[in-house]
């Protein structure tokens, strides 16, 4: 696992000013006005739309994919609002990390709250089943404030980074465990914690089966969940946090735990978690991280890459 960090002389390196630059920016930031951040945040997506043609350009495709039916017009519509969401996301780290906890606590709306305490009544962990959505910063944040948890991560290259990232996604939660460390995953659970773990991303070929995800009949999905809770104490339960439209917060929902999971069959239970996913996709769709190369692993590597 890994411990909040402590500041080393190391990190007032030359090398790293530039860093303490970008965070400083970040951090001075952080403390306009809320509604200010989110406008902020619309235009500098727009600039990404403009200016950074190969992120739009994934998201378009990626949309694409899933939703083969709907116009090119409504597809460009929904790449241009979810940069635009993409640019939030930016300042929302900011938010996320030094917020004091008064001022982000008031943005935090609770729905399903009985669905985990449930599970944690009765002495089990919860491999907490997060998706990539763009406030996913945000959502570590405020679910400290419902009950701290402990969370999957991949440890940052920029030394300096993994300090402030570590630190700042750790404020309200317990500790991370670096993402390969499954051992210590596994003991978090069977100690009765919360665990959080993100199974909709392209994890390539190790781990996973192929099974469909929208109009998409195989896309590669990791068994990391199964594996979880195949071999710890625990259930399996969804939750969502997505901005408000009006600019009021964040509604975080739990949803009832998967009941009978898994069952043995990898494709038939990987598909069940594609299910809630695209569920919850559809409920903001402009609010996804479609910028991910999502199928970027196809069944065979020789297929043709769908995002050339």
């Amino acid at each position: 696992m890994i411990e909040k960090p402590k500041f080393e002389l190391r990190f007032l390196s030359p090398k790293y000013w530039l860093t303490w630059l970008s965070a400083g920016f970040l951090y001075g930031i952080s403390w306009l006005p809320y509604k200010w951040q989110l406008a902020m945040g619309r235009g500098l997506g727009r600039l990404f739309y403009r200016f950074v043609p190969k992120r739009a350009h994934t998201a378009r495709r990626n949309l694409e994919l899933c939703f083969p039916n709907k116009s090119a017009e409504d597809i460009e519509q929904l790449v241009k609002r979810n940069l635009e969401n993409t640019g939030i996301a930016f300042f929302e780290t900011g938010m996320a990390w030094w917020w004091p906890d008064w001022r982000i606590k008031r943005k935090l709306h609770l729905h399903g709250i009985e669905h985990i305490q449930a599970p944690l009544a009765e002495g089990k962990g919860v491999l907490l089943l997060l998706f990539h959505f763009l406030s996913l910063e945000v959502h570590a944040r405020l679910h400290g404030f419902v009950q701290p948890a402990v969370g999957l991560y991949r440890p940052h290259n920029n030394a300096v980074m993994e300090f402030l990232q570590t630190r700042g996604r750790g404020r309200s939660n317990k500790y991370m465990i670096p993402r390969t460390d499954v051992r210590s995953m596994l003991q978090a659970l069977d100690q009765g914690e919360i665990a959080g773990y993100l199974p909709d991303q392209d994890y390539g070929r190790k781990r996973t089966v192929f099974a469909p995800l929208f109009a998409v009949e195989q896309a590669s999905t990791t068994t990391g969940t199964l594996l979880f809770a195949e071999n710890a104490n625990c259930v399996v339960l969804p939750v969502t946090c997505f901005r408000r439209d009006d600019g009021s917060g964040y509604d975080m929902t739990f949803y009832p735990q998967f009941e009978q999971f898994p069952t043995g069959d990898q494709v038939a239970d990987v598909t069940r978690v594609n299910r809630m996913i695209e569920y919850a996709i559809l409920q903001k769709p402009e609010q996804y991280m479609w910028i991910h190369r999502r199928f970027k692993t196809r069944p065979d590597s020789s297929d043709p890459d769908l995002y050339r």
